[in-house]
């Protein structure tokens, strides 16, 4: 394994969330840890997270990336260092850093931008920070018209997650 990629045991995953914060970058979390940070009894091993795509924004997003040594994640551990026009687009980008594994997306399933998700997104405290979470109801829907397995193994433990936020 290329020394620039953490082994999962040793990924920091809060560390990254709070670098963004702290780089004042405007990103809503998705995926596996916006549903843990909700309650779901679910692991996740990175952080997904959809970018606001302003040319401020992508580049406070690109001087965090490159202050954690970001490469992309590659089955062929094959190291590329990413541009900023790489994550300026509507694409997807997997990359390994030394805090952990970090997914920026440009959307999420039925090609929700950060614009379209910003409605469905609860704000969080985190190390005195706001974050913006999107909300398991809408991570629910998403799921359920998701193709991945994984999403769909996921779906029973998400329903019952939000069943139990409306009971308190």
């Amino acid at each position: 394994m290329p020394s620039n990629i953490k082994k999962t045991a040793e990924a920091d995953l809060s560390a990254i969330i709070e670098g963004l914060l702290k780089a004042e970058v405007q990103f809503i979390l998705v995926g596996g840890l916006a549903a843990v940070i909700q309650g779901a009894p679910v692991t996740t091993m990175d952080v997904d997270i959809v970018h606001s795509r302003s040319s401020e924004n992508i580049s406070k997003l690109f001087a965090f990336l490159k202050s954690i040594d970001a490469t992309y994640r590659r089955p062929d551990n094959k190291i590329i260092v990413p541009k900023e026009a790489d994550i300026s687009g509507m694409g997807h980008a997997l990359f390994s850093t030394r805090l952990g594994p970090l997914d920026v997306l440009a959307f999420i399933e039925e090609r929700k931008t950060y614009e379209d998700l910003l409605k469905h997104a609860i704000e969080i405290e985190f190390r005195g920070h706001t974050i913006q979470v999107l909300d398991i109801k809408m991570l629910i829907e998403l799921k359920k018209n998701a193709k991945d397995p994984k999403d769909k193994q996921r779906l029973p433990v998400l329903e019952e997650t939000l069943r139990q936020l409306k009971k308190k």
